[in-house]
């Protein structure tokens, strides 16, 4: 049975709400789409010169601290907008190096690549404590590895929508049912496609739908954090938004609109660390 649990949310606040910033830059294109033509570059570039600064100032107005998933090959491309980030507070969670899909990968690839991550974010004076995965997909060794570099949280699984829980390894038996292992010590801080702004928001030739009415979007994530503050004591709201999308004059005010909304019923803003930290297990 999974191992979920409640957070401890502040007196006069309902849920904890994460405005996680994917600031992937120019690596999704690389490690997601395959993409490096200039064209798809340039919107990596967007969100670093001009949807990150966006975010910067509508999260300062609003006294919001958050995370942000920054991969490796973004702090070292740009390092002086990462470090921004930082002296404005906000967390920096790893993110792989280049945006890399670890579901296929070896072991050893795939602990190069987290090794790689952060020996990048240590270079901006940064040690970690949690992981979100690029693409938000596992191979079997993932768990593993975040165990063994001592990450207190994850961000990148589905096994809930609302609450946080102990992820446990699947062993996959097509003839007999699968069966779990025990649950980990890592903290999983639950994801959904649904809470995030590329899938719908994003445009990409060939392969993703984009340019979605963002009145829509905006129903969608009110809805479920309604539903939140209505039936789920401890819940957590995830939110995952990326720069290059997120950024843009129509949907950087569509959010500052759903922050007014959320605040005034009763959304405790934070970050990922602190949702960790206040994690309680549920009695089963």
């Amino acid at each position: 049975m999974q191992s979920t649990g409640k957070v401890r949310i502040p007196e006069g606040k309902k849920v904890a709400v994460n405005i996680g910033v994917d600031f992937d830059a120019a690596s999704v294109w690389y490690g997601t789409f395959g993409q490096t033509s200039p064209a798809y570059l340039a919107r990596g570039e967007f969100g670093a010169e001009v949807g990150v600064p966006r975010l910067l100032n509508l999260f300062e107005k609003y006294n919001i601290t958050t995370t942000f998933c920054i991969p490796g090959h973004t702090v070292d491309t740009h390092t002086k907008t990462v470090k921004d980030i930082i002296r404005a507070g906000h967390e920096i969670c790893h993110h792989g190096y280049a945006h890399e899909n670890p579901t296929d990968m070896s072991y050893e690839q795939e602990e190069s690549i987290m090794l790689k991550g952060l020996e990048a974010l240590k270079r901006v004076g940064v040690e970690p404590v949690g992981y979100r995965s690029p693409a938000w997909d596992y191979s079997p060794n993932t768990l593993k590895l975040l165990e063994k570099y001592n990450f207190k949280y994850d961000s990148s699984l589905m096994g809930n929508d609302l609450h946080p829980y102990r992820p446990r390894e699947v062993n996959v038996d097509f003839d007999n049912g699968n069966t779990f292992g025990a649950p980990s010590h890592i903290i999983e801080i639950p994801v959904s496609w649904y809470l995030d702004d590329f899938p719908t928001q994003e445009y990409v030739i060939g392969g993703g739908e984009g340019l979605r009415s963002n009145v829509e979007v905006y129903e969608r994530w009110k809805s479920i954090f309604d539903y939140a503050v209505e039936h789920e004591k401890g819940a957590c709201y995830i939110l995952t938004v990326h720069p290059q999308t997120i950024g843009r004059a129509h949907n950087i005010q569509m959010l500052e609109r759903l922050i007014r909304y959320m605040e005034e019923k009763g959304a405790w803003f934070t970050t990922l660390e602190n949702i960790c930290s206040a994690y309680e297990e549920s009695a089963n």
